[in-house]
């Protein structure tokens, strides 16, 4: 018994040992950065040019790392529910780290159904030099797959410009 209870101690005191020098190693602050209002809107302006060269009307919301929105526009005729969906988008690709058509699959389960997420194409994650800096959502073109394209050449316009700034 006393075998097993010095065991225990030893255990108790290494496990202890390890999360001090864990901590002595965690940095008291972290580093974050985020897009700025001008690449928000450079993203959404690229964004509504793509889907007009197709002759298409779109919504498009630019979000930042946390899913707030950052940029809103709506083309001149596009429904009115195109600033929902796309904010809802981008929200999603922001938070899953992944282009809402690759989410498909978890659409039907608890999380699809969860209220503000969108897993439908149209929405793509904004990533440069490793890290999330936003999600990009578009709606209103024929088909998701337009959205999303669309959406790509919007983040395709700062891209460059982004990885340069990290």
């Amino acid at each position: 018994m006393k075998l097993s209870l010095a065991g225990f101690c030893a255990a108790a005191m290494l496990t202890a040992a390890a999360v001090s020098s864990a901590d002595e190693e965690a940095p008291l602050t972290v580093s974050v950065k985020r897009l700025s209002m001008e690449a928000a809107l450079a993203v959404a302006q690229a964004t509504i040019d793509a889907c007009r060269k197709q002759g298409i009307q779109i919504g498009v919301t630019v979000v930042d790392r946390d899913g707030t929105v950052q940029a809103v526009l709506r083309d001149t005729i596009a429904p009115p529910i195109t600033l929902s969906i796309s904010r809802q988008k981008a929200f999603t690709a922001v938070n899953f780290g992944a282009p809402t058509s690759a989410l498909g699959a978890r659409a039907n389960t608890a999380i699809g159904r969860l209220d503000g997420l969108v897993m439908s194409a149209g929405g793509v994650p904004i990533q440069a030099g490793g890290r999330m800096l936003g999600g990009v959502g578009v709606s209103g073109a024929p088909s998701g797959e337009t959205d999303e394209a669309c959406a790509e050449a919007g983040v395709e316009a700062v891209i460059d410009d982004l990885e340069m700034s990290m």
